[in-house]
């Protein structure tokens, strides 16, 4: 969605006639720098996340062969499923998954490693459902002006400051963001597990075309924009196009596929009310996942964008936040998902200006009504966050979280924030990078979990202050974080 801005034109002057301004050597000279852009893209993200070498707590894990079992001892358990919490339980964690949950008493493992909670609520890891690995912590200018090598390196230190807040998982809905999952799959560095769509499809002229106005008209078939290099956005402008971006994102490894259905917010040319794909063409990007054995999500706000959606056949909606009645009884009917964000005002935006300042008032107006009609009409409910464009309100996921308090239960919060996120996950089916439970803390399930000074069940303000609340964080088996044993400074 997102790139440097691009070097400027050679210029128009020079010898009338000259071979290099003929224009099929001008298009050839630009196919030959596009093929180079992206391929020195690719290279600079893998080389800049690299370079930051293994971290100093993946590498002690590392070094640990085989790691030893851990048992967790006296604890209060949420395990992600409606209720309350549970008590008298020892919880054994072994090879990446959760290998037991029973009553106390029985003896460890010989060689455990044994931690002793201190009566703290034992929880699974939250996922973020919408976030955006590459662009969360940046400003716009600096995604549009800096270095590749800058953007992964900031990329990687939000990624480690995501897992720190307790988000083990996130749902990347679109961005370059398959090097850093691969870095972070490999241990190179810290960082939640990424289901990532790669580059969101769109339109011309809808939600994520950002191309500046000297890259239009656009040639069907003809070399990729500047912005398009990236992998953060495609644009599709036909049925087969549509095949092509989704055929391109799996390749490369995307678990799901987003595809933009109307305007959006950040894009200031844009308006929420619009439909962009007809519905042949979202249809095409559907059967095309379904091919792949995987689902597409479609970004839309207005009710017949979402309508036009469920048509062609996708099976979880971003956003919604314009819906009215008749919309979310249909997306109930034919159970879809709702992937919403908890939008209630400038502080978890930041102030926008011109259009996208008009398209988040409306956003903003729009969320507590579409929270009410999603609960009223039991629509199967994701949690996301969408924050972007600045570490500041890239601190504020576990915020967003709390703000759900205003339509359920924390009980609730918690479930949708882990176990019912986990389910929106698995739609993956084989595409699924990490086949395993998430979301869950149950037999075979992967070990992905919290430990938590205070009970967020009775107050779910601790999950906003994680850097004081979370005594303990492990993903995948690994404790990245320990207070219990390893006293804070």
């Amino acid at each position: 969605m997102f790139t440097c801005v691009p070097a400027e034109s050679i210029s128009e002057g020079g010898v009338r006639g000259c071979l290099c301004h003929r224009p099929e050597i001008q298009t050839l000279t630009r196919r030959i720098d596009a093929q180079l852009s992206r391929r020195g893209f690719v290279a600079g993200a893998g080389a800049s996340i690299a370079a930051l070498g293994l971290p100093g707590r993946a590498r002690a894990q590392a070094a640990t062969e085989p790691p030893r079992p851990i048992v967790f001892t006296n604890f209060l358990l949420f395990d992600g499923k409606p209720g309350g919490v549970r008590e008298g339980l020892r919880l054994l964690v072994e090879g990446g998954r959760i290998k037991s949950v029973a009553a106390g008493g029985q003896p460890a493992p010989e060689g455990a490693r044994t931690i002793d909670c201190g009566g703290r609520v034992v929880m699974p890891g939250l996922i973020d459902a919408h976030w955006h690995s590459v662009f969360a912590a940046l400003p716009v200018s600096s995604l549009f002006a800096a270095d590749v090598g800058y953007i992964f390196l900031a990329a990687s230190a939000e990624a480690e400051r995501t897992l720190m807040r307790g988000f083990t998982t996130v749902r990347d809905l679109g961005g370059p963001s398959f090097p850093l999952k691969q870095a972070i799959d490999e241990g190179i560095v810290l960082g939640p597990r990424i289901y990532p769509c790669g580059a969101m499809i769109t339109t011309t002229g809808g939600h994520g075309d950002l191309r500046p106005l000297q890259d239009i008209p656009r040639s069907p078939g003809g070399p990729l924009s500047p912005m398009e290099e990236t992998g953060g956005a495609m644009i599709a402008d036909s049925a087969d196009e549509v095949r092509l971006r989704v055929r391109e994102q799996l390749l490369q490894g995307a678990s799901q596929i987003k595809l933009v259905g109307g305007g959006g917010v950040s894009s200031p040319r844009t308006s929420l009310d619009m439909t962009t794909f007809s519905e042949p063409e979202l249809r095409a990007g559907v059967e095309s996942a379904a091919d792949w054995n995987t689902y597409v999500a479609v970004h839309a706000y207005a009710p017949q964008t979402i309508q036009r959606a469920i048509a062609a056949g996708a099976q979880c909606i971003e956003h919604a936040h314009l819906m009215d009645e008749l919309t979310a009884k249909l997306m109930a009917d034919k159970d879809i998902w709702l992937s919403i964000q908890p939008f209630l005002g400038d502080e978890d935006t930041g102030v926008l200006t011109g259009q996208s300042r008009i398209n988040q008032l409306q956003v903003f107006a729009g969320t507590d009504t579409a929270y009410a009609l999603a609960k009223a009409h039991k629509i199967r409910t994701a949690f996301g966050s969408d924050l972007l464009f600045s570490s500041r309100l890239a601190a504020r996921q576990g915020v967003m979280l709390t703000h759900l308090s205003r339509w359920y239960a924390n009980a609730e919060i918690l479930t949708m924030a882990t176990a019912t996120n986990g389910e929106l996950l698995a739609m993956s089916g084989p595409r699924n990078p990490y086949p395993g439970k998430l979301g869950v803390i149950e037999e075979n399930a992967l070990a992905d979990l919290l430990v938590v000074d205070g009970n967020p069940i009775e107050d779910i303000g601790l999950i906003a202050a994680p850097e004081k609340t979370l005594a303990l964080i492990m993903k995948d088996g690994k404790i990245v974080k320990d207070t219990l044993t390893v006293p804070r400074p």
